[in-house]
């Protein structure tokens, strides 16, 4: 019988991956969705699928936005998805394909999707195939990042309908039904990661601000020293005078 892995296990992997330090501003949400990405590769019921890893890349984009450098962002992700045996080419290609299939579909197609996944007739569409797994897996394993993954597809497919909370709550509501998963469920994680948004908005702003107070106090004490220079070296070269004099 395997050993199954650890919270620690999946730590170890992560920084063995990125050793570098991580941004006091965003280590905690980076090390929280280690571990619900590790509690979920750990359970028997998990399947990973495209819309999960749409959640997934979704997730870190949105919060972790802004991170410097670049380059240490990347390894970030890259390390997220080694440490639970996953490949972060992968989950970013699975991603964009998925945003393709849904770019310059109407609202009237995607309901046909639905509709077509609630069916046992085979359908080629991507996504259609995609959920029509999901519908008929009875042990799916939902899970919060799914929900941001879906919640990002209908943002790209109609912008305008997720500030509708109506028609909003009626698209999820049919998703849900198709899918079998609990509305209330969907909607709770739903709200919780607007809220989430919002409160990662106003972080990044304070942090923005602090950044340029910082930059311009930098800039400050360099024109300083460079004044302070000047000045010595001014009166050293009037000395330099008097003494050939």
């Amino acid at each position: 019988m395997d050993k199954i892995r650890t919270v620690s296990d999946t730590k170890r992997d992560f920084y063995t991956h990125h050793a570098r330090p991580i941004n006091s501003v965003y280590r905690r949400f980076i090390e929280e969705l280690l571990v619900e990405i590790h509690l979920l590769s750990v359970n028997v019921d998990f399947r990973y699928d495209p819309i999960y890893a749409l959640g997934v890349v979704t997730s870190f984009e949105r919060f972790v936005q802004g991170y410097q450098p670049q380059k240490d962002k990347d390894s970030i992700f890259s390390a997220l998805c080694y440490s639970v045996g996953g490949n972060a080419e992968q989950y970013l290609q699975e991603a964009q394909t998925l945003l393709a299939q849904v770019k310059g579909m109407s609202v009237s197609d995607f309901r046909e999707i639905l509709k077509a996944a609630s069916s046992q007739v085979p359908d080629n569409r991507t996504l259609c195939e995609i959920f029509q797994a999901i519908a008929q897996n009875s042990r799916f394993k939902y899970s919060r990042l799914f929900t941001v993954g879906l919640y990002t597809l209908i943002m790209e497919l109609a912008p305008d309908l997720v500030t509708n909370q109506e028609q909003s709550n009626l698209i999820f509501s049919q998703i849900a039904e198709v899918l079998h998963l609990s509305p209330e469920k969907l909607q709770k994680d739903l709200d919780l990661y607007r809220s989430n948004l919002d409160k990662i908005e106003q972080l990044l702003a304070v942090v923005e601000d602090a950044l340029k107070a910082e930059q311009k106090k930098q800039k400050k004490v360099t024109q300083q020293t460079q004044t302070t220079n000047f000045s010595v070296n001014s009166d050293n070269d009037s000395k330099d005078d008097l003494n050939n004099s």
